[in-house]
């Protein structure tokens, strides 16, 4: 069975739609913003009504762009973003929770002596970052009333009525048992989570349901966790390969293979998808602070927008012994120190606005270059490709710099939209059984590929300045 399917990337600070015909490609786009609030001690919300209302528009728009019907419709999420619901209504009973919210660190600082158990459980660190710390503190703080879940489970439930999760999303929430797929009774134990109702685990290309909310009734059928959509769409299947969205934060994912791959460089390994009951798993390290980090210099005035990275960056030949350490919302992977916030220091009154540009491309870089380390280090061999996509790929002073700092080259997803391309993917092979998984992924073509430019003793001297930073900031905390 083939025909176009809408994909739907339900995101961070705005959800996009693809029309994807098998044969032609994207033939229909949408868009709609979302707008999250951002408040006191580290408190990042969103509006639910906003996120249903943004996928309805923008799925609406890209099938209006697109003209013709579509056989089925995918859903990829943010991951960690959670909310109280009442399961009888859809009616939402908190804001959503976004993933970058530090609300929960009490809650994790009260588990510390059960980290390494949850580790052992699920594969990940304890972080306010993941959905259980902001379950948890959903319940002691704002309501024991009805469901607390993922974004996504509650996004289903509004266009299905199912009550469903796909297995990498639920791999997100430190509640899912690595190495059996299912809940971890064990993790709910810890989080004071035992006698929640959860949704079901579901494979990515699961019909979960039919939604009459893009005209007739569609089923529904792909459910995937954004950056793990990106890692499918990157055709990154075999273990070695890697990918790198530079988005409102930056997400390294490395393929491992069937079996998961507990690292002890400070990676999380958790479950890339489970499709037609297999499961591959990958290794996953983030900057909580890419695209966010430039909208932060932007609203200091150093420049207008995420197009003056390179007119202005360009304008000087380094960043003149600035160092900036991208922690505005935490130091993420590989430190976990969501305590920590950034830092930008060696300014002088002959520090300019390039400088700064600099400063920051060459922090992000040189923590997804610490990344793509721990990556290879835990598989026991060197990265075999890195293929990055996201807005910020736009940047070629960027993308330059990330080369250099990796000394490896950098290959740029030729197509844009990647996590939406992961997910229609998704929707065909829950569509057709048939289809074998490496023909429902868009071919892999780079629109560019940045080699080094600079020598490896020079990027080995630049990432010691940028550690140095961050242990500067380490003993201070």
């Amino acid at each position: 069975m083939s025909g176009p399917v809408l994909a739907v990337d339900q995101g961070t600070s705005g959800t996009k739609a693809l029309v994807i015909c098998p044969e032609r490609g994207v033939i229909g786009s949408g868009s709609a913003p979302v707008r999250p609030r951002y408040g006191a001690g580290g408190s990042v919300e969103a509006d639910p009504a906003q996120l249903l209302g943004s996928v309805l528009d923008a799925g609406r728009e890209a099938l209006r762009d697109a003209g013709e019907p579509v056989a089925a419709v995918g859903l990829a999420n943010q991951g960690e973003t959670v909310l109280a619901w009442d399961p009888a209504t859809g009616r939402p009973l908190t804001p959503a929770i976004v993933w970058q919210d530090r609300r929960a660190e009490g809650m994790c600082a009260e588990l510390a002596d059960r980290e390494e158990e949850l580790k052992q459980h699920t594969g990940l660190p304890l972080d306010p970052y993941f959905a259980a710390p902001k379950m948890s503190w959903i319940r002691r703080e704002l309501t024991r009333e009805g469901v607390v879940t993922t974004s996504d489970a509650w996004l289903v439930h509004r266009l299905t009525g199912a009550f469903v999760t796909d297995a990498a999303t639920a791999g997100r929430t430190q509640l899912l048992d690595l190495d059996r797929v299912e809940w971890s009774p064990a993790a709910l134990e810890i989080f004071g989570l035992g006698a929640e109702r959860l949704p079901a685990v579901a494979d990515a290309d699961s019909l979960v349901g039919t939604t009459s909310a893009f005209g007739g009734e569609l089923p529904l059928t792909g459910l995937l966790v954004d950056q793990q959509a990106a890692l499918l769409a990157q055709n990154a299947l075999d273990p070695g390969m890697a990918k790198c969205t530079y988005g409102t934060g930056a997400f390294l994912l490395a393929q491992t293979g069937d079996r998961p791959r507990r690292g002890s460089t400070g990676l999380v390994s958790c479950v890339a998808w489970r499709i037609r009951g297999r499961t591959s798993y990958c290794l996953d390290g983030q900057v909580y602070t890419a695209a966010s980090a430039v909208r932060w210099l932007t609203e200091l005035g150093v420049i207008t927008g995420a197009a003056d990275l390179d007119p202005v960056g360009s304008a000087v030949p380094d960043a003149g012994g600035v160092t900036f350490v991208p922690a505005l919302a935490g130091l993420a992977a590989p430190w976990w120190r969501g305590d920590l916030r950034g830092s930008m220091t060696g300014l002088g009154l002959d520090t300019t606005a390039g400088h700064l540009v600099r400063a920051l491309c060459e922090g992000i870089a040189a923590q997804v270059a610490e990344l793509a380390d721990a990556a290879a280090s835990d598989l026991g061999a060197p990265l075999s490709v890195l293929r990055v996509d996201g807005g910020l790929t736009r940047s070629a002073l960027l993308m330059q710099t990330q080369a250099d700092l990796l000394q490896r080259p950098v290959e740029v997803s030729a197509l844009p939209d990647v996590t939406a391309l992961g997910i229609g993917a998704v929707a065909r092979l829950g569509l057709d059984p048939a289809l074998p998984v490496r023909q429902a992924i868009p071919a892999w073509e780079p629109a560019a590929v940045y080699e080094p430019r600079i020598t490896a003793d020079e990027a080995a001297e630049r990432r010691a300045g940028f550690r140095a930073a961050v242990d500067t900031l380490l003993e201070r905390a």
